[in-house]
C-alpha cells in the first residue's frame, strides 16, 4: 500500500532534459502510482526475497497481495523505475485502536487508521534511501486523505529505529505474534501533525 487527483503521484521525481522533448513510448525515469492486482506477482517476487531471507516469514502471501490490492488499491503506492517495479507499500483500512490478528486479513472500509501491511525495496536498490523517500511519500499522500486519522505497523524491533526516522512513535508490543516471532506496534498521527519537510540527506 487511489485518489490520485489529491497528490501528483504519478510526476516523474525528475524534470525530463530538454533533448528528451518530442521522444514517444518512453517510460520516465521514476514513478509513484498505486497499485493494482496486476502488479502482484512483482510486488510478491520482491516482499518474498526481502523477508524469507531475514524473518522467515512474509507479512502478504500472494493471494493476500491479490485480496488488498483489489479492495483498496489507493492504499498502496509502488515505485517505479524505467517501468520496473522498485519498492513499494500495501495498506488497508482498521477501525481500531490496536491491531488484532483480523487487521492481517481484512479491510475495514470505514475504518479511519490506515494499517500498513508491508513495505518493501528490492534488494538491487536497497542502501540508497528508497524505503524513507516512499514511506515519507506515502504518509503525505495519507495527509490528503479526509478519512485517514493516523496510520499504524508493527514490526521487529531492530526497524524500531528506521520507523522513528519517519515520525512513527512506539505504542507497546503488539498482541499479535507469527510463530517465534514477536512484533512493536507504531502509530504515526496523520491528522493534527505538523509534518516537516524531509531532510534532503535524510
Amino acid at each position: 500500500m487511489s485518489v490520485m487527483s489529491a497528490v501528483p503521484l504519478t510526476r516523474p521525481l525528475h524534470m525530463p532534459s530538454p533533448g528528451s522533448r518530442g521522444r514517444r513510448h518512453t517510460l520516465p525515469a521514476s514513478e509513484f502510482r498505486s497499485l493494482s492486482p496486476e502488479d502482484a506477482i512483482s510486488v510478491f517476487e520482491i516482499e518474498r526475497e526481502a523477508f524469507i531471507s531475514v524473518s522467515g516469514e512474509c507479512p502478504l502471501h500472494l493471494d493476500e497481495v491479490r485480496h488488498f490490492l483489489t479492495l483498496c488499491p489507493e492504499l498502496s503506492l509502488g515505485w517505479f523505475e524505467g517501468g520496473r517495479l522498485v519498492a513499494f507499500i500495501i495498506g488497508s483500512l482498521w477501525d481500531q485502536e490496536r491491531l488484532t490478528e483480523d487487521a492481517l486479513t481484512l479491510h475495514k472500509p470505514h475504518g479511519m487508521t490506515v494499517h500498513i501491511h508491508v513495505l518493501a525495496v528490492h534488494r538491487t536498490f536497497r542502501q540508497q534511501g528508497k524505503g524513507s523517500i516512499l514511506m515519507w511519500r506515502y504518509l503525505q499522500y495519507l495527509r490528503c486523505l479526509p478519512y485517514v486519522r493516523r496510520a499504524v505497523l508493527m514490526c521487529e524491533d531492530f526497524l524500531v529505529p528506521f520507523y522513528r526516522k519517519s515520525g512513527f512513535k512506539v505504542q507497546g508490543p503488539s498482541e499479535i505474534s507469527v510463530g517465534p516471532l514477536t512484533f512493536i506496534e507504531m502509530m504515526f498521527p496523520v491528522r493534527g501533525h505538523s509534518y516537516m519537510r524531509r531532510n534532503s540527506g535524510y
